[in-house]
């Protein structure tokens, strides 16, 4: 491509990103809809002003692809991702395997060959990263469970690209004939020498490779990356840490390309092992215009990458893929969402949002057309049909958002403004939950004034139809919290049921009304330890006080005495807050975290066995008065 054609491509496209966005949120769209289109105008099949260059444009845009990885995993603390593990491995292991199933079957009654059908189904299991998430962030439901579940499933779907592709190798030499593959051998020349060595090793060796690369970019991140990062910033030159920023990402991209690896996986794990770094937001701020308008040049570059002229060559074919592939994705997705235990209206949010193809499909196609396992007829028309649902997905989201939304309603996103407060009470509650509606009873049975925050408007229309005085907002914005007289108040009491929320408002509440003494609702062990380490005053395992009582009666059931059964809960309490402060400062060391738990169970029963032994029959019976009976045996 010469330097003139080159300035005139970049100026076409920027050209359609300019009038498109704007254009699409005139009417109500989405931005991703609006490149979208505006590629298909501009493209080979529309008008025409670029051509053959798209798909060089197309893999240069992925980068913007990378980018958004690398953002996102900044945003992820390791801790959250260990949290996410079990939506991740199942929620998307069974979505990849379900739907590669259900495509190899029907690629087999429709005459395709095993090895074909199956490479298909692989392909087509997966979803547009750069689509889904963008649409998300846009519309403001990233942070829902149904963007969760997607998040998750987009994630799985990312790590398993790199055992699709190592598969396809291995189904062309179980093809009945490689042709093709020899048809495509032109296609299938490595780079470089580094790729040729790489291509030529055994599997075993190529996956050490990749769990190498993965070790390094680890290791660099804690003992490479932060050092220079940090020499960089101290010059105080914006542009060398942009610089810097980029040679990161470009470098880790480079990495993980040249051994057959997503590179926007590697620019993912980068993000996560950086999050934690005190540089986090300045790389965000810096990267974050490079992977916009990269990502607007992909989404127009897939729109120009669709083949109209095959299109309306088999347009009944087409239709049909399309219209399956989506329906029964969705169908997929929707099932797996019950299972999540996601809200009907979620479950639909979920299953739109993923029912797609992904700009990963292009690429497996086209090493399967290189491998020999894949025609050139059947590969190009499933690359049309990927490319037609990914133009389609911002469509089905209005109508999920406009038609089906409404209909169903949702908990999770309102457009209702948070409510005026001008409070004065001594205890703020953030969350009248489950949990949180037992503490403002307590508190209220005493006459003390509790200043509740909900930010599930039906549940807030109850709450005052029952007389409790709440207030409709989201508790982690600080002028709200200000509002609710935080200054003043005592205690902010968060039971929310969400652990991003409960620490983002923590975090808040600490910076800006550091009198206030916080009492937190710790949705599992390992949050409760994230709340110790953030100077909680009090941080409670949502479920402790519940299962220890129910203990308590369970001893009293099995015969022992009641003051006994009392006073053993009591020290089981105590013991068990104990190892919460104990076990913090390891909880992240898998290995020592299980040895120091191990340490504490021994602990606990050796102190029960010496109470046994010290504990005489008379001063149980001398202790155990009927009125002591009458009080606490439930």
């Amino acid at each position: 491509m010469s330097h003139q054609s080159l300035f005139i491509s970049a100026f076409v496209y920027l050209l359609a990103a300019v009038i498109s966005v704007p254009l699409a949120k005139r009417l109500g769209l989405s931005s991703v809809l609006g490149y979208l289109v505006a590629g298909m105008v501009i493209g080979p099949f529309g008008v025409g002003l670029v051509g053959e260059e798209g798909q060089d444009v197309l893999h240069f845009a992925e980068f913007g692809v990378v980018l958004m990885l690398f953002l996102i995993g900044l945003e992820l603390q390791p801790s959250l991702l260990w949290r996410l593990r079990w939506p991740i491995v199942g929620l998307g292991g069974s979505q990849v395997v379900l739907t590669t199933l259900g495509v190899f079957a029907i690629g087999i009654v429709l005459g395709l060959s095993w090895q074909m059908a199956l490479a298909v189904g692989m392909a087509l299991a997966l979803s547009s990263t750069a689509i889904a998430l963008q649409s998300l962030q846009e519309k403001g439901t990233a942070k829902t469970s149904a963007g969760q579940s997607a998040f998750a499933v987009l994630l799985f779907q990312d790590i398993s690209v790199i055992p699709m592709l190592a598969a396809f190798p291995l189904l062309a030499t179980l093809s009945p004939s490689t042709d093709a593959g020899h048809h495509g051998d032109d296609h299938h020349v490595t780079s470089n020498p580094i790729q040729d060595w790489i291509a030529h090793q055994p599997g075993w060796m190529s996956t050490l490779l990749v769990l190498a690369s993965v070790v390094l970019i680890v290791l660099a991140g804690r003992y490479l990356f932060q050092p220079v990062l940090s020499i960089v910033a101290k010059t105080r030159v914006r542009e060398a840490f942009v610089s810097l920023a980029l040679l990161l990402v470009i470098g880790i991209a480079l990495l993980m390309s040249m051994l057959g690896v997503s590179p926007a996986l590697g620019a993912f794990l980068a993000g996560v092992v950086l999050a934690n770094s005190e540089y986090r937001h300045e790389l965000e701020a810096d990267i974050e215009p490079f992977k916009g308008i990269l990502l607007g040049v992909f989404f127009i570059s897939v729109g120009a990458s669709i083949d109209f002229s095959l299109i309306l060559d088999n347009p009944l074919v087409v239709a049909g893929l399309v219209t399956g592939l989506m329906v029964f994705k969705a169908l997929v997705l929707f099932v797996l969402g019950r299972f999540a235990k996601l809200c009907l209206d979620q479950r639909i949010l979920f299953s739109f949002t993923l029912a797609q193809g992904s700009e990963f499909a292009f690429v497996l196609l086209g090493f399967g057309i290189a491998e020999g396992v894949l025609t050139g007829e059947v590969a190009q028309m499933v690359i049309a049909s990927v490319a037609l649902t990914m133009a389609l997905t911002p469509l089905v989201l209005v109508l999920e958002e406009k038609v089906i939304r409404p209909r169903f309603g949702t908990r999770e996103s309102d457009d209702r403004e948070p409510d005026a407060m001008d409070e004065d009470a001594p205890v703020i509650l953030a969350g009248m939950g489950r949990f949180g509606n037992y503490i403002a009873r307590l508190l209220r049975s005493q006459k003390i004034e509790v200043t509740v925050i909900e930010n599930d408007p039906d549940h807030i229309d109850f709450l005052r139809r029952i007389g409790m005085k709440a207030f409709y907002g989201d508790a982690c914005r600080h002028d709200l919290l200000e509002a609710a007289g935080a200054e003043k108040a005592k205690l902010l009491i968060i039971a929310l049921d969400n652990e991003e929320k409960v620490n983002t408002l923590v975090e808040m509440a600490r910076k800006h009304f550091p009198k206030l003494e916080i009492m937190a609702r710790a949705l599992s062990r390992s949050h409760q330890h994230e709340l110790v380490e953030a100077k909680v005053d009090f941080a409670i395992h949502q479920h402790a006080g519940s299962a220890i009582e129910l203990g308590e009666v369970a001893l009293k059931r099995l015969g022992f005495r009641a003051h006994r059964a009392t006073r053993l809960a009591k020290r089981f309490s105590k013991h068990d807050w104990e190892s919460v402060h104990t076990l913090t400062g390891v909880h992240r060391d898998e290995k020592q975290y299980i040895s120091r738990i191990r340490e504490r169970i021994a602990d606990l029963e050796n102190q029960f066995e010496n109470d046994r032994e010290r504990q005489a029959t008379t001063v149980d019976s001398a202790w155990d008065t009927e009125r002591l009976k009458e009080d606490t045996t439930l």
